[in-house]
């Protein structure tokens, strides 16, 4: 007798996953053959993932035959496809023990979706996708890695139908293409883009039209990946091909001469640099970012280095720190006309349909005060508390602005053009004061060796995020060049221990790790944090 064939679904929220079951249900259905599709919900700390079970019996049955009993769920090892919109979403099916080397056709796309998980993480989170890849390869008997994401894109439809093209190309289903074209029938401008998508994922998996097959293939078993052409243009121009060709179609011709002043390994990110400056604060701040980096570009080459690994690592973390987001830069990032443009386009809306945005916004005390002069705000921070230690919460201010609305737009932009007096707030002059005793720190280690002041460059990694984020990772740093690069040791083993104490400082948010590797190295712990002791009233009877 034969048996039936089994299928899992892999989808994340909002991708279409139900949809691509039933088409595969009506597609067999149209085909003659019996099948059956069972959901299973499940989360996958994104927007939520469902799996969807199918099996479908290969043959057609003769009239009064008995209907086949075909199963519910998945068994480890007896999956015949296993189809996933994302690749960490397939690993996890793979360390489910669901595929098997010897029998299962894995189709998954090659690009990811980041995990809540991976965007929390201090340092970089994100899974090693060549791993993952491995991991596939390792655990099915073929195998494609298809970039779906960008086929979606390009057709302006759901990932399903991409998926649906997919299944089709791999011809491991008894189906004919014109069984899953008969599921996308219709005019509609959903069935014409559906139908798109179809056409790409086939001819992806198929390794026709554009698409170039790179193989990778393993003892045992037969993998392939799919490469997409780069995206064109409506002039048929390529995208970028180089890191230099993506930063000259976003700098203006003022921060490609003063780049030029650079050595040519820094012209691309001292560019990108200083049109941040001109972005954030003007010409006289990118003059400032400017100064900044030429004085660790002569204290490098004071050191006799013929190149410039610090002035390169320090130009990056110097632009993203004296770009340090306020709420000025929120407001007009969330303002931008890029930005509105590409929330209309990830929104599917066209030019004359009407698009409602909002934001929604919640600043505290301590984001106003840094808008005003250091005594005043110092005096509202302390207010607050004062507020907080008599156990009521802080103060903050919710907002929900439309964005899409005139008055909403314009109280952003009116927030935004406030950046000619930031300069003269408590937050501005904090963050330029801390940032130049990195920079000093820098310059003074590349003049006792290279690799010192490169890895104090790098400590600029540690300055991220915003709010109690932003703080600690400052005051992180401050302890770092206290204690760690005034030291009486070599330079190559204070090198050594300011790279082992950042890398620890990543790991985690309590710091934990931080304060062992300082201990191992010789350096005090952090300092207790002082923290208000809050008495919480009993709902019940109202004491305390």
């Amino acid at each position: 007798m034969s048996a039936p064939i089994s299928i899992l679904l892999c989808a994340l929220g909002g991708e279409g996953g139900g949809v691509l079951a039933g088409w595969l249900v009506s597609a067999a259905r149209a085909a003659g053959l019996a099948a059956q599709a069972t959901s299973i919900p499940g989360v996958a700390q994104r927007t939520g993932a469902t799996t969807y079970y199918l099996e479908i019996y290969p043959e057609p049955l003769p009239a009064g035959a008995p209907k086949p009993v075909l199963g519910l769920n998945p068994l480890p090892g007896r999956l015949d496809l296993l189809v996933s919109s994302e690749l960490l979403e397939t690993a996890r099916q793979v360390a489910n023990g669901l595929p098997s080397s010897d029998r299962t056709t894995v189709l998954s796309n090659a690009a990811r979706v980041l995990t809540t998980a991976e965007k929390m993480v201090m340092g970089d989170g994100r899974r090693d996708a060549g791993r993952l890849r491995d991991l596939v390869a390792a655990n099915s008997h073929d195998h494609r890695l298809v970039d779906m994401t960008s086929l979606t894109t390009q057709a302006g439809t759901v990932m399903s139908a991409v998926m649906l093209g997919c299944i089709a190309g791999a011809g491991r289903l008894p189906l004919q293409r014109e069984h899953f074209e008969a599921v996308l029938a219709g005019d509609s401008a959903s069935s014409q883009a559906s139908r798109r998508g179809f056409e790409l994922g086939f001819n992806a998996v198929t390794a026709s039209g554009n698409t170039e097959w790179r193989s990778v293939s393993r003892q045992g078993s037969s993998s392939e990946s799919v490469r997409l052409p780069q995206a064109t243009g409506e002039g048929g121009g390529s995208a970028p091909a180089s890191e230099a060709a993506a930063a000259a179609a976003i700098v203006s011709p003022w921060a490609r001469e003063q780049a030029a002043r650079f050595p040519a390994d820094v012209h691309t990110i001292a560019a990108l640099g200083i049109q941040r400056m001109m972005d954030y604060q003007g010409a006289g701040y990118a003059a400032l970012y400017i100064e900044r980096l030429q004085s660790i570009l002569s204290a490098e080459r004071a050191a006799a280095s013929h190149t410039h690994p610090v002035t390169v690592e320090a130009a990056r973390w110097l632009a993203l720190w004296m770009a340090f987001d306020d709420v000025i830069r929120v407001a007009a990032l969330k303002s931008a006309a890029s930005r509105l443009e590409r929330v209309r386009r990830e929104a599917g809306a066209g030019p004359q349909d009407l698009l409602k945005l909002y934001d929604h916004f919640k600043p505290g005390v301590p984001e106003l005060a840094g808008l005003l002069p250091a005594p005043l705000a110092r005096w509202l921070i302390e207010r607050d508390r004062r507020r907080v230690a008599r156990g009521v919460p802080p103060w903050a201010l919710a907002l929900r602005i439309g964005t899409h609305s005139a008055l909403g737009f314009l109280a952003l932009r009116l927030l935004a053009s406030l950046r000619v007096v930031r300069p003269w707030g408590s937050r501005y002059q904090s963050e330029q004061a801390a940032i130049t005793t990195w920079v000093e720190a820098v310059m003074q280690g590349s003049r006792e060796h290279p690799e010192l002041g490169l890895e104090i460059a790098r400590c600029g990694r540690l300055i991220k995020g915003y709010g109690a984020t932003n703080e600690r990772g400052k005051r992180n740093l401050a302890h770092v060049l206290d204690h760690l690069t005034q030291r009486d040791s070599p330079a190559l083993t204070r090198a050594a221990a300011i790279a082992s104490v950042r890398d620890a400082a990543l790991k985690d948010e309590a710091g934990r790790a931080f304060d062992q590797a300082l201990r191992e190295h010789g350096a005090p712990p952090r300092p207790v944090e002082a923290k208000p002791v809050l008495w919480l009233k009993n709902p019940r009877t109202g004491r305390a």
